[in-house]
């Protein structure tokens, strides 16, 4: 290819087909309708907006994702947004400022400078919501409940959790007293399992020993439920904070088990993804035999403080495209009723007929002048016409109507 065709998109950006674009319509309405009934109010923040603002508290993960480009106007750098959650809690912090729980949402793109995973795109349609102001582990249940909702709506099936918490490493990190730098090359090492490369990250570093077996053993601490309980003990010597983290993780188990308890658990302490943007509890939603997680969520509180207000927060966010391609893998298509072709003819009745039928949900298309297609060419299975004075709808078959 020369690159000059006029068709071709830049790589990891696609278009959305008619087909494609009616089922994520289709999933959109229900989640955000599913979004209203548990109180999540919708907001819309802005695709572009100045990049100190843009990133304001996000660290550089997001910095890299981010496209940039000079405002003509103000000659001050801009980024178009790559994730939506920090501009949300900007909305709840600067604008809302309200001191009871506040219920977020928000569904819109969001593009990425490089790939994301293993799909190979860079443009996605971010959906999520955030409750902000309650620092229990009931908002995180509440999160997860309504993560888990909005999975089951879109046609997703069979989801497994895993939760990990970034409190209990950061904790251990603190007690250890490492360097910034340190503690990010051993949460490199743990982000991959690197298990060799941890050890010998560790030997080479001036901390006890019962420390370094501590941070070392968090690779091998996930499991089911019981895992929490063997943390207990290769972490008895952890600090005060890290016991308050397991006691939190602990518990939110119990509460899990009460609310949602067909949904396997399983427990990570190694999993610090969000390490610099999260504070406690963080998961992701996995289904069978597909590798990349679905969505994912955490509690990042005072998150707000950048923006003159620290609120605690939880909350989760996914890719809608995403979510309807994995439903669409597993179900059967979808048994959909087709059109009605109405004659195109200036008669009073005959509108008013096409106006009720519209209304009523159907989808009813004018036969344009000199057409020459059939009716099912159109997508039309159904056709209205004049009986006895009256306007019917009545089947078609290929090769009426022309």
């Amino acid at each position: 290819m020369t690159g000059s065709e006029p068709w071709l998109l830049p790589a990891g950006i696609e278009e959305i087909l008619p087909e494609e674009t009616a089922r994520l319509e289709r999933a959109r309405r229900a989640i955000i309708d599913l979004f209203s009934s548990w109180g999540y109010d919708l907001v819309i923040p802005p695709l572009i907006e100045y990049l100190s603002s843009l990133l304001t508290g996000t660290g550089s993960d997001l910095d890299l994702q981010t496209f940039k480009l000079t405002d003509q106007l103000s000659g001050r750098l801009m980024g178009v947004r790559a994730d939506m959650t920090p501009q949300v809690a900007r909305v709840d912090a600067h604008h809302l400022k309200r001191d009871v729980p506040v219920r977020l949402c928000y569904l819109g793109s969001v593009v990425h400078t490089r790939p994301d995973g293993l799909s190979g795109l860079r443009s996605f349609l971010q959906v999520g919501a955030e409750l902000y102001g309650h620092k229990g582990i009931e908002s995180d249940v509440e999160i997860l409940s309504l993560m888990l909702e909005t999975l089951a709506i879109a046609g997703i099936k069979r989801v497994h959790l895993d939760i990990g918490h970034v409190g209990i490493y950061r904790g251990l990190a603190r007690q250890a007293l490492l360097s910034t730098d340190d503690e990010t090359v051993l949460f490199d090492a743990l982000q991959r399992k690197a298990r060799t490369e941890l050890d010998e990250l560790l030997a080479g570093l001036a901390i006890s020993a019962p420390l370094r077996q501590m941070i070392g053993s968090l690779i091998g601490l996930n499991g089911d439920e019981e895992v929490l309980s063997l943390a207990r003990n290769q972490l008895a010597e952890a600090s005060d904070t890290v016991q308050r983290e397991l006691d939190r993780l602990a518990d939110l188990a119990t509460e899990l088990h009460r609310w949602i308890p067909e949904v396997p658990l399983h427990f990570d302490l190694a999993e610090l993804r969000g390490y610099r943007y999260h504070t406690g509890v963080v998961f992701s939603a996995y289904v069978p035999e597909h590798g990349q997680e679905i969505a994912r969520g955490g509690r990042y509180d005072d998150i707000g403080k950048v923006f003159g207000r620290a609120r605690a927060a939880t909350g989760f966010s996914t890719d809608l495209k995403a979510l309807v391609s994995l439903a669409r893998e597993s179900q059967e298509p979808p048994r959909t009723t087709g059109s009605i072709l109405a004659p195109y003819l200036h008669e009073p009745e005959l509108r008013y007929r096409v106006r009720a039928l519209r209304a009523s949900g159907e989808r009813v298309i004018y036969a344009l002048p000199g057409q020459t297609v059939a009716p099912p060419d159109l997508g039309c299975d159904r056709a209205l016409r004049r009986e006895d004075g009256n306007w019917v709808v009545r089947p078609v078959s290929h090769s009426s109507e022309r």
